[in-house]
């Protein structure tokens, strides 16, 4: 894969300041509420080994998403209980990133759920040999 293509969906990606939420980074209005100080952010081990920053908004709606979006069951429970603090993150005031224009993320998180479906992917062919 191109580094310049989206992990995800293969468009081709744009450098762009974003806020240091991975999730949410790249929305507008969460760069504007990064440089107006209303997030906090920190550093999550999620599904056991990946990390991931987020602000205090995402970290808790996290689970939100639907399992399947990570390569998971279905029947699997997301939730802010199963993510383990890492370290608070004091960013700095400046954060690039690649940006997909279609699904509107981050590049770092899109790699992190490419990470996660790859990793939940081995877990299951190695459950079921």
């Amino acid at each position: 894969m191109n580094p310049e293509q989206c992990p995800i969906c293969f468009t081709g990606m744009e450098t762009r300041e974003v806020a240091p939420c991975m999730d949410c980074g790249a929305l507008p209005d969460e760069l504007r509420h990064f440089h107006e100080g209303l997030h906090t952010y920190a550093e999550f081990r999620v599904f056991d080994s990946l990390r991931l920053i987020l602000c205090n908004f995402c970290c808790v709606d996290f689970g939100s998403y639907q399992p399947e979006y990570f390569g998971l069951p279905d029947s699997v429970r997301l939730s802010f209980g199963r993510m383990t603090l890492i370290q608070e993150v004091h960013p700095p005031e400046k954060t690039f990133d690649k940006v997909c224009p279609d699904c509107g993320k981050r590049l770092a998180f899109l790699r992190f759920v490419s990470e996660a479906r790859q990793l939940h992917h081995q877990k299951l062919q190695a459950s079921n040999s």
